[in-house]
């Protein structure tokens, strides 16, 4: 079972760090449970607790109690589009604006 660690390390790794994510991302939809470890610290981390803090919310479930923990890093716009800094400004969730992470309404999406 991937975990959010596992997950993170993956990320770390990986010059295409959203496909390991978004396998995180659909792996936590199917199944919650066992998979909010706590994460390192680092950009990648922040990302996938904001994430984790956002799905618990969409399943309606309490998200783990180390997620309150979870400082704001550096600001971060995660397109890295110049274009789209000002629309990810407004349209961030609120689990990603805390952690001064900045993505559009759609980042979740799956098709």
């Amino acid at each position: 079972m991937l975990t959010a660690k596992d997950t993170v390390l993956q990320m770390a790794d990986n010059p295409h760090w959203y496909v390991p994510f978004m396998d995180f991302v659909d792996a936590f939809r199917r199944n919650a449970v066992s998979m909010v470890d706590p994460v390192p610290q680092t950009k990648f981390g922040l990302l996938l607790s904001a994430a984790i803090e956002h799905l618990c919310y969409e399943k309606r479930m309490q998200p783990p109690e180390w997620i309150n923990d979870v400082p704001p890093g550096d600001p971060w716009f995660v397109s890295g589009i110049e274009s789209l800094m000002a629309i990810s400004l407004v349209e961030s969730p609120p689990a990603f604006r805390l952690r001064n992470i900045f993505v559009l309404a759609n980042f979740l999406d799956r098709a």
